[in-house]
């Protein structure tokens, strides 16, 4: 069976769209929102096993009895100040380098073959977004995208456990919906976790950009920018 097309046959189609639709809201930078929406999410994850719905409910305990802007300060300090805890996942394995922009503009092919448009606030490989495209849109190629940042989604699962970060229980949720890690896939996050992701800033292939043409000359490249994701789209 190919990597791409490995299921976790323990959980039904809608409740796949109940955890990748619930850890996408969650995984986005907390507001009044968000907050909004805790009991609808909470609800929700009552109707899955206990290994996605327990760590669901638990984050959602933290959201209830953490100030707003508590929250905030932590979700910037974590997610923005920190290489091993980005949420971006085409970083984890290729950095800031010139490789980062074609694997970019995958995501966004992927998506646009599914009607899925992002707003030009959103960078297509960022978590939230891959969640929210598997949830709403296709789950065996979104499945197949988390498939392929395996490691890299690994390896920001022990990040956040190892920081005892309350996100620790998002990532166990997801991976939760994934087959178990293979011995190639385990060898990765090894390396990942001993080396970090590459670290040649090169500058970004042109991605997502009016000019943009597959032709387009290496020599004056469009720099994407690396923004703070201020949450899944609602």
């Amino acid at each position: 069976m190919s990597r791409r097309s490995r299921r976790d046959s323990s959980l039904s189609p809608g409740q796949l769209t109940v955890v990748w639709q619930s850890t996408s809201l969650l995984l986005g930078y907390p507001d009044e929102a968000l907050l909004e929406q805790l009991d609808l999410i909470h609800a929700a994850s009552l109707e899955l096993p206990d290994a996605t719905g327990e760590p669901i409910r638990r984050f959602v305990a933290h959201l209830r009895s953490t100030p707003l802007e508590l929250a905030q300060e932590d979700y910037v300090e974590t997610f923005d100040n920190r290489r091993r805890c980005n949420l971006f996942l085409t970083y984890f394995a290729h950095g800031d380098t010139r490789k980062r922009g074609m694997a970019l503009l995958r995501f966004k092919q992927t998506y646009l073959g599914s009607g899925f448009v992002l707003d030009e606030s959103e960078l297509p490989d960022h978590l939230a977004v891959v969640l929210e495209y598997a949830a709403t849109c296709d789950q065996d190629l979104g499945r197949g995208l988390m498939l392929d940042h395996r490691a890299g989604l690994e390896l920001l699962r022990i990040s956040l456990r190892d920081m005892r970060k309350p996100w620790a229980d998002l990532l166990d949720a997801i991976t939760a919906t994934l087959p178990p890690l293979r011995g190639d896939e385990q060898d990765a996050v090894r390396r990942l976790a001993a080396e970090g992701p590459p670290e040649e800033e090169v500058g970004l292939a042109p991605f997502a950009t009016p000019a943009f043409s597959p032709g387009a000359p290496e020599e004056s490249p469009t720099l994407l920018p690396m923004p703070s994701f201020p949450g899944a789209r609602r």
